[in-house]
Formats: C-alpha cells, structure tokens, sequence
C-alpha cells in the first residue's frame, strides 16, 4: 500500500480544542446531462448555509461526484436514466467560499467519468486549497491553529480507501495517528433511501452490494487512533454515538445535492454537525444546525429542526447506552 499525503495546509495558530463543522453529500449540479445546472450557474446555491458552514475552525463535505469539464461516462446510455455527476470544475471556489476545507473524494460517485475525471477533481480542489482524501492510500493533512489534522476517506470500493479491508483501514489510520495531532476519518457505506435510516449489527448490502459492516469499521478505526468519524451514504440521516469518547456520526444525509436526488421527506432532510474536540482528541461538546433543501435542491436553515429530532431518536433507539445526548437546543452531550 502507498501512503499519499494529498495536500497540506495551514490555517492559523494556537492549538487547545478545535471546532469542526461537517455536512454529508454535496453535488452542486450536473453539465450531464444537460439541463441541472442550478440559478446563477451555483454562485448563490449555498448562500443561506454559508454563515453556519464558514463558523468553524474546520468544515468537512463529501463531494458526491467529481469536479470536471471532460470525459464520458458508461453510467449513461441511450434512452435510460443517467445517475452520473459531473459538476464544472469552476464550482470548487463555491466550496470554498462556504467554507469547506476538507473533501472526501471516496464515494460510488467520484468515478462516474472516469479516472482521468478524479485526477481532474483532485486538482481542482488543490487549486480551491481544499485537502481531500479517497484514493487508495490518500490521507489529507491540514494544520489549524497549531494542531496538525489528518482525513482519511474510505468507501466500499478499491478504487477507493476500502470501509470492507479493515486491517488496511486500522493500519493507515494508525500511521496517519502517528504523524497527526487528530485523525478524522470519513465513511461512505450502508444501505440507502428512507428505509435506510437505521444502524445495524452486521454487514449492510443494497443491490447486491456488500456496503460494510459500518459499526464494527468504526469502532475499529477509533480503536485504531480516529478521534472523530463522519459517515454518509444512505441518502438519510443516522444516529449518532460517542464511543471511547470519540463521536461517531453513521450518516448526515443529504445536503446540498442539487438537480438528480430524490428529496422527498427524510431525503431532503440533513444537518449541519458541530463538534468541539479536546486537544487529545476526545469529544467534549457539539451542536445539530437543522438543514433542509427546498425545490431542485437548495440547502436552507430548517426552522421545524426535523433533523435535529431525527437524530436524537435514532440515536437513543439504535445504541442506548452509547448514544449522543441531544438537548432540546440542539446541543450534544456524551452520556
């Protein structure tokens, strides 16, 4: 296995605790096929959002699709659905206009057009000064306010960081562990769509698919050094745990996913996850910004806090003794 650190930054000084934000999917429309592109050709997609994306010492997205202007897709055929995203390159200064620092690039997406298509994406958002992870091997490593941060982005795939090889999973971690101050690490697994909102003991399939056993690679990865780990995936919102004192998020659903996502009810439902880590690591405190996309896909506040209370349910249902605490302000709180 090679070890790629993919791009480097440093972003203030200081150190002590550190604040996160992290959303989950984000595809801010598609040249393919035509005619998904939003208003404004995306310059004010994420305008209402921006304010509570930028408030962070860091922001995490997963890109859910490549950032490109060429190549072709075997995803598309004549006469049939295309579910394959390419978004203009340009778009990646929106990203980091919001905020975004940090990008997974591991999804069943980044590879709709091919690999040339993910060189061009990786280069896009070194030009953005976005630190991403996703091939196999890649970790990002930033340095804000005197803490040195790593990401590891995995999916079920190996063209990717693979959620299924654990033993590959706990020995880059613990390498990136090694040489970092914090290790985050980003999943994208698990089942998918409204029925899809639960986590599970045991592997997760949909279509056929082995899409991981997403409990026992996260319980692993923070076994094996992760002091924060943010997963996405299933389209809908998961509940969330705190783990050996390490918060772990199953899914933050869809956020910003403009064009050729099904919305509807849970779909179109996501937060904003706020995080303050202790300078060893551990979750000290955090917050659920409640997020909803309107129309096409325009990412709004939510007034209603449907994903603040979604959270909290499926946290207490799913793991009960270990699961987040959730105030009525939206407030995170180990038990």
């Amino acid at each position: 296995m090679t070890l790629m650190v993919v791009l480097a930054l440093t972003l203030g000084q200081d150190g002590g605790s550190l604040r996160v934000r992290a959303v989950g999917d984000v595809m801010l429309g598609t040249s393919v096929p035509e005619g998904f592109l939003p208003p404004d050709d995306g310059a004010t997609l994420l305008a209402e959002v921006t304010p509570w994306l930028a408030d962070a010492d860091l922001t995490f997205a997963n890109l859910e699709g490549p950032l490109c202007d060429s190549g072709s897709s075997t995803k598309c055929r004549r006469g049939g659905s295309c579910y394959a995203f390419r978004s203009p390159t340009r778009y990646a200064r929106y990203l980091t206009a919001a905020g975004v620092d940090l990008a997974s690039t591991a999804n069943n997406h980044s590879g709709d057009f091919g690999e040339a298509c993910r060189r061009e994406t990786e280069r896009a958002l070194d030009a953005a000064g976005i630190a991403w992870s996703g091939p196999p091997g890649s970790i990002a490593s930033v340095t804000v306010r005197g803490q040195k941060v790593a990401l590891v982005a995995f999916h079920t795939s190996g063209a990717t960081n693979d959620v299924n090889d654990v033993a590959t999973a706990r020995r880059l971690v613990a390498q990136a562990a090694s040489t970092h101050d914090l290790v985050f690490v980003s999943f994208h697994g698990g089942a998918e769509g409204l029925g899809a909102d639960r986590v599970r003991d045991g592997k997760e399939r949909y279509l056929g698919e082995n899409r991981g056993d997403l409990k026992a690679f996260a319980h692993a990865v923070v076994d094996a050094g992760a002091d924060l780990v943010l997963g996405h995936g299933p389209h809908v919102l998961r509940g969330m745990e705190v783990y050996k004192g390490r918060l772990v998020a199953y899914s933050l659903g869809n956020f910003a996913t403009y064009g050729r996502f099904s919305l509807g009810g849970a779909l179109g439902v996501s937060v904003i996850l706020e995080v303050e880590l202790a300078g060893d690591g551990s979750f000290l405190t955090g917050r659920l910004l409640s997020t909803r996309q309107e129309g096409k896909g325009v990412p709004k506040p939510d007034e209603d806090r449907r994903g603040q209370r979604a959270i909290a349910a499926l946290s207490a249902r799913d793991f009960q003794k270990t699961a987040v605490r959730v105030a009525p302000d939206g407030t995170l709180s180990a038990r």
